[in-house]
């Protein structure tokens, strides 16, 4: 009889697992990673990343834009792949602070602009159209 009533109830204990099991809500975290996953749509690369971290951390809800600093940073990056050591070193420092190229006369950013401006005018873009293929254009 006592053997009847243990598993009786350990059959009771699954079932009553199981019905939870499929009631069981999102996490905190899962929803904030759905969330966040939301808000970084059309993100990528170390934006994206960022703000995922950040998002998740709970330090951001919202997709913040990159500083001017910060636009200038990830540009020069990208610039200097494949550079190491003093090159490396002395490029990051002239494209940060400014300087322009001594071949171009521009610096890194006036030449990305440059370059964008011609393909827009290329186009034909105007108004809003000009504006989102601008801004996506100096992203990268």
């Amino acid at each position: 009889m006592l053997k009847s009533i243990v598993v009786v109830a350990a059959a009771a204990a699954l079932a009553m697992g199981a019905a939870q099991a499929q009631d069981k809500q999102p996490t905190a975290q899962q929803q904030r990673m759905t969330q966040c996953n939301q808000e970084a749509k059309g993100m990528t690369g170390d934006a994206r990343q960022k703000f995922m971290s950040d998002c998740l951390a709970g330090k951001s809800g919202k997709a913040k834009p990159q500083t001017a600093q910060q636009q200038r940073m990830t540009q020069c990056n990208q610039e200097a792949k494949g550079m190491t050591g003093d090159a490396r070193q002395k490029f990051m420092s002239e494209c940060l602070s400014g300087k322009p190229d001594k071949a171009k006369g521009q610096t890194a950013q006036q030449q990305k602009m440059s370059d964008c401006n011609k393909q827009a005018a290329a186009k034909g873009l105007k108004g809003d159209a000009r504006q989102k293929f601008m801004s996506e254009c100096l992203k990268g």
